[in-house]
């Protein structure tokens, strides 16, 4: 079958080749044979029950072109271990596939600080979570993640408290998000940037065929990773995982 934005066409020997109407897709992995074999070598025999059944869930809402990959899920859970991660944050959670590969992370007394502006997209996978044993280490606040964070900043005692901070919310307020959350990361913590390489599109030529939307979010991604490029206080590491993924680490 056809991924989003991909189409089969016949080679001149018969054989059907992937051949995308759009630059990039959910992998940026030109090969489409080599991310399902590492999802079905890596990714899917050692994903949690109760990440695939959120999985398969989200697959049949209308917007799921909006969830983590299951690979990114699976870097994020591991990501999360090896920095010993107890305090996070979330901000755009959709239907938590990646909140619940950060609560099924951390310790029992962990808490994840998560922010949407949809609740109901929330609740759609919130019997799951409850269902794996995390839901009490999830504080969910629903509406715009700004003025809790410029609340927050108001209040020193929450500077440098959070040991990892995720992002997948409005590209256009990337910048703004980091801004802020860099005071409230600790110093060695992390922040994690999703859809950086945004389906692709930041190589793409003017005249490139990109979604609406994809078009639309392109140069606020591309000043975003110029910024984080720029910012003396983070180291950086931007990863072909998913959609791309920058990992900053605070070090001032």
């Amino acid at each position: 079958m056809a991924t989003i934005g991909e189409t089969k066409m016949e080679s001149t020997n018969g054989e059907q080749v992937s051949r995308h109407q759009e630059v990039g897709h959910k992998s940026l992995l030109q090969s489409d044979a080599l991310y399902q074999y590492i999802l079905e070598t890596s990714v899917y025999p050692r994903e949690p029950e109760p990440m695939k059944e959120l999985r398969e869930v989200t697959a049949k809402h209308p917007w799921n072109i909006m969830t983590t990959s299951a690979d990114e899920g699976q870097f994020l859970n591991m990501l999360l271990k090896l920095v010993n991660a107890k305090n996070t944050m979330e901000i755009g959670v959709f239907t938590g596939y990646s909140l619940l590969a950060t609560a099924l992370a951390l310790p029992d007394d962990g808490k994840i600080l998560a922010m949407d502006i949809n609740r109901e997209n929330y609740e759609m996978g919130l019997p799951i979570i409850e269902k794996a044993g995390v839901a009490h280490k999830i504080e969910f606040k629903e509406g715009p993640a700004l003025p809790v964070l410029d609340e927050m900043i108001v209040d020193e005692k929450n500077h440098g408290t959070f040991d990892f901070i995720f992002v997948d919310a409005d590209k256009d307020n990337y910048i703004n998000y980091h801004k802020r959350l860099i005071d409230l990361v600790k110093v060695g913590g992390l922040i994690g940037y999703d859809n950086t390489l945004w389906n692709g599109s930041v190589v793409a030529p003017p005249n490139a065929p990109l979604r609406k939307y994809v078009r639309y979010y392109k140069d606020f991604v591309l000043e975003f990773n110029k910024t984080l490029s720029a910012d003396p206080r983070i180291e950086i590491c931007m990863l072909p995982v998913g959609d791309g993924i920058t990992i900053c680490r605070r070090v001032k």
